[in-house]
């Protein structure tokens, strides 16, 4: 009889003997690296375009692309992943509403292939990374976000309290003109390392999901040091932005951390200890003029906007809704099948056709598709992505019954990036793209074993 230790010696043997397990094994960890490089590329895009690579900012716009059609291109070769339905409408969708563009559209190629690239490139890339990533990865992504936070708010405060005209303040391509956006009070709304404050606020909306997750979390996979000073910088954060948008985010990572705590009982203490915490850090913060003094200032752009907007009621309608409905009843009879071509609703491809940074078909992201595609190409893109965030948040609700409640948190962060996300904005795409992939990742459970991913490399599917 074989005992349990010299079988698991002899399995490793003979994985280590077997060169086809081991190139395997190494192409899965490439693709990994591929992963991890494209999120350190998504939180580093704008310094690389502001600071180091000025000349080279129009390029660097699409710098993770190159990594995700690597990514792509390894794990379709070794069929770790191969098409699902998703992928399959996603590319017959573009790849004709692309020759309609060229023939019936605005003609630009160049544009039209910036456009594609969102459903071609980066749509089936959230696929890989549910493939390929694990729940423990999901868990280091966490961590590394929780740890980036106190630098990202260090150099927030610094572009929030320097002039416009500081290094630290720098447009894109190095314009000295400032990077910052209009915000309240005289102060500009900071982008962080990123090249807009969208990209800033979804980095702290993302962080807010695991700051509430690991302080309900049992297993305390971070330090709780660490933890406390990840919350008190996302507290920080929330007035230095002067955005309305992480304020949501923030909220509604607490609501989802709610309604988890609602279904475990044995959480309800954890969320309650959560929300103290919180509660304390705020008022610690409170007392130090730099907070009071951005606190201010987000008052009085909330109390602007809300003038203008028409209070919380045409807050949520017009921008956290993104003009769906009107997206809809404004199609015209001529943009009913064909239209104005894709690319055409980004800033950058509005940036190739006029010279100039303007929306040039609808600000908000159902707008988009269906100026870019007409209703009938346009409305299948917008109900990929209704069924696919639909179906992550059922199985993030299935997974709840198995103390599972990662992914229930992620839809916090995702339900309203993929739902209605700016995909037209580099980041906003890419935490999308991210979050999305990271759900997948997360429904395979903590029990999920890694050490046998390339044994069932063909076999393995996406929780869906």
């Amino acid at each position: 009889m074989i005992r349990a230790n010299t079988w698991d010696s002899y399995i490793e043997m003979e994985e280590e003997m077997n060169p086809e397990i081991l190139r395997q094994q190494k192409v899965l960890s490439n693709i990994k690296k591929g992963i991890w490089l494209y999120f350190w590329l998504l939180i580093l895009e704008g310094a690389l375009r502001k600071w180091v690579f000025p000349s080279l900012a129009t390029p660097l716009l699409i710098v993770r692309d190159p990594v995700a059609i690597g990514v792509l291109f390894l794990a379709f070769r070794e069929g770790i992943f191969t098409s699902n339905a998703y992928t399959i409408i996603a590319l017959l969708v573009t790849f004709v509403s692309f020759l309609l563009t060229l023939f019936v559209g605005h003609g630009d190629v160049t544009v039209a292939v910036y456009g594609a690239r969102i459903m071609l490139i980066q749509f089936p890339l959230l696929f890989v990374i549910g493939t390929v990533f694990t729940y423990e990865d999901a868990i280091k992504i966490g961590r590394v976000l929780l740890i980036i936070s106190p630098f990202m708010t260090i150099l927030m405060a610094m572009q929030f309290y320097s002039p416009q005209s500081a290094w630290v303040n720098r447009g894109i391509g190095g314009d000295v003109a400032g990077g910052g956006f209009s915000g309240a009070m005289g102060f500009f709304r900071p982008p962080g390392t990123f090249s807009f404050i969208t990209g800033l606020a979804s980095f702290y909306g993302f962080v807010a999901i695991y700051v509430v997750f690991f302080w309900l979390d049992k297993s305390r996979q971070v330090n709780r040091w660490l933890l406390v000073v990840a919350t008190g910088c996302m507290l920080a954060a929330i007035p230095m932005s002067i955005s309305r948008t992480l304020l949501f985010e923030v909220v509604l990572a607490f609501l989802f951390g709610l309604l988890a705590a609602s279904r475990q009982p044995s959480y309800i203490p954890r969320m309650a200890g959560t929300l103290v915490a919180g509660i304390i850090l705020f008022v610690l913060l409170s007392n130090f003029g730099f907070f009071q003094t951005a606190t201010e200032a987000f008052i009085s752009r909330f109390e602007s906007a809300d003038r203008v907007e028409g209070g919380l009621k045409g807050t949520l309608g017009d921008r956290f809704l993104g003009g769906m409905i009107t997206a809809v009843t404004e199609t015209t009879e001529q943009s009913l099948f064909v239209g104005k071509g894709l690319g055409m609703g980004t800033n950058a491809g509005a940036k190739l056709m006029t010279g100039t940074n303007r929306f040039l078909i609808s600000e908000g992201e159902w707008g988009r598709i269906i100026g870019e595609m007409g209703l009938v190409l346009g409305l299948a893109t917008i109900l990929l992505r209704v069924h696919l965030i639909a179906s992550m948040t059922i199985n993030s609700i299935r997974a709840l019954r198995s103390e599972n409640f990662l992914p229930w948190m992620l839809i916090g962060f995702s339900l309203v990036n993929i739902l209605q996300g700016q995909w037209a904005q580099p980041a906003s795409l890419g935490f999308a793209v991210l979050s999305g992939g990271l759900i997948l990742a997360a429904l395979k459970g903590p029990e999920y074993d890694d050490d046998f991913e390339t044994e069932h490399i063909e076999t393995e599917e996406v929780p869906f």
